[in-house]
């Protein structure tokens, strides 16, 4: 079979492409998961854990996950978890492979838009190796970043075939991709946009000349030989479905945001603030494109910190090149195809609308770049087109980018293979970085390093002492401390500054359960449950201190709550074990710290527990056996030793 000469080079880039994307990125695969979002999106998130139900599948497309609605990406993370479980190495392979698709099709799609092969693989090989994409293949939860790439580049390529040939099947995909492309996450509202920026340059769809003027040099042979084009008022009607998919999106994403309470108010954040920032913020992200250094996973804002000049060069630059390839567009349609598919896709996320805290986020650039890098890769050859040496220094030229951009990436990388790294990275190459310094804390606490994260707590607060997660945050690393009074302080100045937050309300009452204030621990968990009914550990912890109180009747219902929504936890077992066992209901009480024993064989506590459920049924020699095997598994157990004893004192006195 011979394989023509362009289709060779092509075959050839392709597998280029994924060779080099897959060996940069390699060492992702050895990163652990982020406590920072995957906690909430797969490590702790019993929706995702609880593999692919019915159950899940109606979850995924009924709730929103963190503040979100993609339903797709919820299911990719529950089905990772169906097959590999919490090994964090093939939910990033997954993110990887998703990547070298999008790659792939976007080098696809470019090469049939304008029959330009290394221009187009140029762009693709930018986009796979950029180091600011590290952020969104390393980091699991934002596996909707790569999905919603995925589903962008598969949308167009459906849309081109369309536009080839239009036909109500081959548009009736376009808005089915383009569907399933909404359901991954809310960046995909700026694509109608985008195709009607395509349909001006390279598909020559939305033409402004008239008719006789010199077509443009880099249309592609067979977009010139197509039929007469359609108006533009009909580029425009044909495109209202997708216009309505992405008005229907952007507003459940804003409802769910803002109930969430990621969406900040103008009173948090004045506008003022939004559109300084909103203007350095394009101009910074230009500059990370050529010089991808202080990247950080969290930048904080500005607020009324940005420089006037700053803020009026920025803006001032923008303007200028926006009027640059304006005046530009009839010779070079690529510049304003590429710089407006930049300002375009970038405006759901540049902030006008703040969501959270960050004045920026490398994820963000992710599809906004692909304009930049069509830019450079059709801009470059025309500017050199007179040279003598045009193609050597070209190639020579994009080889040396391409490996500085792999260097770049393999070594942005590093800082993700641990939470401490990554945290700790954020925290030298950022400023006033209260999140990254209360998140570097959390992990310094989970370590054992409980000193050193009081500090660095400490520093949290020096910079955001409204933050009620870093006080409940401090309270629990002083409460590791056994410092409870200074620990109830700061959970208390916590739901001072957010009465609902019911993870503080949880410690509290552990912090008072811990002085004896038995009757304030039961009141603050109750107000837990008041904003967090279903959450198991706070129903069996109220529940254990009501038993302490001999309330065994009140115990008993939250224990077997705590039961229905974490059936294998053998701690509230075995509590409810002890409470049937207050309440006479010995059988059942035995049924329950059998349950222990059976996940636990040599818990000599529970064989303990047993024998004195037994003795009270007045079965004696049952009861001693208990005792018996819990010394086989610990000798030196002195409480099982002592129960034994004295079972077999009361049997010789019988």
């Amino acid at each position: 079979m011979n394989i023509s000469p362009h289709k060779y080079w092509c075959l050839l880039i392709c597998l280029s492409l994924i060779v080099v994307s897959l060996s940069v990125f390699w060492p992702v695969l050895n990163c652990e998961f982020v406590k920072y979002d995957d906690d909430k999106y797969v490590t702790e998130n019993p929706h995702v854990k609880g593999g692919i139900t019915r159950q899940s599948v109606i979850w995924a497309f009924t709730t929103p996950h963190f503040h979100m609605w993609h339903p797709l990406t919820s299911l990719s993370h529950i089905l990772d978890f169906q097959l590999y479980g919490l090994n964090p190495a093939w939910h990033h392979l997954t993110s990887l492979l998703f990547h070298v698709g999008s790659t792939l099709l976007l080098f696809g799609i470019l090469k049939r838009m304008t029959g330009a092969i290394w221009p187009s693989a140029f762009v693709a090989a930018a986009f796979a190796l950029h180091p600011l994409n590290v952020e969104s293949v390393a980091w699991v939860a934002e596996r909707k970043n790569v999905l919603s790439g995925f589903f962008w580049m598969l949308t167009i390529a459906t849309y081109i075939r369309y536009a080839e040939r239009p036909s109500i099947g081959r548009f009736l995909l376009v808005v089915l991709v383009f569907a399933l492309g909404t359901m991954t996450k809310p960046m995909v509202v700026t694509l109608p946009f985008a195709l009607l920026l395509l349909d001006y340059w390279p598909l020559g769809r939305l033409r402004w000349e008239r008719r006789g003027e010199q077509e443009d040099p880099s249309q592609l042979e067979s977009v010139q030989a197509r039929p007469q084009e359609p108006p533009v008022w009909r580029l425009l009607a044909e495109k209202i479905p997708l216009f309505i998919l992405s008005a229907v999106l952007g507003v459940i994403t804003f409802v769910v945001q803002q109930r969430g309470g990621t969406v900040s108010g103008l009173g948090n954040v004045p506008l003022k603030y939004r559109v300084a920032n909103a203007f350095v913020s394009y101009i910074t992200y230009i500059r990370k494109l050529i010089w991808p250094s202080r990247l950080a996973v969290f930048y904080p804002h500005p607020f009324d910190k940005l420089p006037t000049w700053q803020v009026v060069a920025s803006a001032l630059l923008l303007l200028a090149i926006t009027v640059a390839v304006i005046w530009l567009a009839r010779s070079r349609k690529y510049l304003t195809v590429g710089w407006l598919w930049y300002l375009g896709a970038l405006v759901p996320v540049i902030g006008l609308v703040q969501v959270g805290a960050q004045a920026m986020a490398d994820r963000y650039t992710y599809l906004p770049f692909i304009g930049l890098f069509i830019m450079i890769a059709w801009g470059l050859p025309d500017l050199l087109a007179k040279w003598r040496y045009r193609k050597i220094t070209l190639g020579a030229l994009a080889l040396a980018v391409l490996l500085s951009l792999s260097i770049c990436t393999r070594l942005q990388l590093r800082h993700w293979r641990s939470n401490s790294t990554l945290f700790e990275r954020a925290i030298n190459v950022t400023s006033s970085n209260f999140i990254m310094n209360n998140n570097y804390a959390n992990i310094l606490k989970k370590i054992g390093q409980v000193e050193k994260a009081i500090d660095y707590f400490d520093k949290a607060l020096r910079i955001r002492p409204d933050s009620p997660e870093v006080h409940n945050n401090l309270g629990n690393a002083l409460g590791n401390l056994d410092r409870v009074d200074e620990a109830i302080k700061h959970y208390k100045k916590a739901l001072e500054l957010r009465p609902n937050f019911a993870e503080a309300h949880y410690n509290l009452a552990i912090a008072l359960g811990k002085q004896g204030k038995n009757d304030e621990a039961i009141a603050e968990y109750r107000e837990a449950l008041r904003y967090r009914p279903d959450d198991a550990d706070t129903l069996s912890n109220l529940g254990l201190v009501l038993a302490q109180k001999g309330n065994f009747n009140e115990a008993v219902e939250y224990y077997k709550k705590a039961i229905e929504l974490e059936p294998d936890n053998v701690i509230t077992h075995g509590r409810l074990g002890l409470a049937l066992g207050g309440l006479n209901r010995f059988d059942e009480a035995i049924e329950q710290c059998q349950i222990v024993l059976k996940a636990c064989p040599d818990d000599v506590e529970m064989y303990c527990n047993v024998g004195i459920l037994l003795e009270k049924q007045g079965k004696t020699d049952e009861a001693i056996k208990a005792y018996r095997q819990a010394l086989q598994i610990d000798p030196d157990y002195t409480k099982a030793r002592n129960l034994l004893e004295a079972a077999l004192a009361k049997q010789r006195n019988r």
